[in-house]
């Protein structure tokens, strides 16, 4: 376990508004982002985009993500073929991952469904220690407004896995 370096990742799923009740789908993105704790930089970057089984990019999903389902035929690759890359390319079971909130859950969830082994072992949910370091008790707070709060900007378009990931990292420098 190397535990000098971080994987931070982000999920994007297919997403609906139906009367204003938001629901997810099947993940369509998977970006990453890993840090390098003893050099306290960004080291690596990657963007999977998935092609679900089942869903279909909403309009609504569209707007929110910028993954359009033309972007999805394109450059979309099924879920095992992307966690194989992930595994290859960030080291698999042997690096944690972080992210803010439980995506390792839909993670899991969607790669139990699919017979897919999970690509990690050890997970951090930043949102959960951030409250901890802050004092917020049951307070929860958005990791877009917990980066700001400690001064970091925001670089990019949120809800990009690819955007949100990196963005995760620099926080995560602070934090770890």
């Amino acid at each position: 376990m190397n535990h000098n370096r971080v994987v931070c990742f982000d999920l994007e799923m297919c997403c609906w508004n139906e009367n204003g009740v938001g629901t997810t789908g099947e993940i369509i993105e998977i970006g990453l982002a890993e840090i390098d704790l003893a050099k306290g930089e960004v080291v690596k970057r990657a963007q999977y985009y998935v092609k679900p089984e089942c869903d279909e990019v909403s309009l609504f999903c569209a707007e929110l993500t910028g993954i359009t389902p033309r972007k999805i035929d394109k450059q979309g690759r099924p879920l095992a073929e992307v966690i194989k890359s992930m595994i290859k390319n960030f080291g698999g079971s042997n690096k944690i991952y972080a992210s803010w909130g439980r995506d390792d859950q839909i993670l899991a969830k969607e790669c139990a469904e699919k017979g897919i082994e999970m690509p990690f072992r050890e997970f951090i949910n930043l949102a959960t220690l951030y409250r901890i370091q802050h004092r917020l008790k049951d307070k929860r707070i958005g990791h877009r407004a917990a980066q700001e709060s400690q001064g970091i900007d925001w670089e990019g378009r949120q809800h990009s896995g690819y955007v949100d990931a990196y963005n995760l990292a620099k926080l995560a420098l602070t934090m770890l």
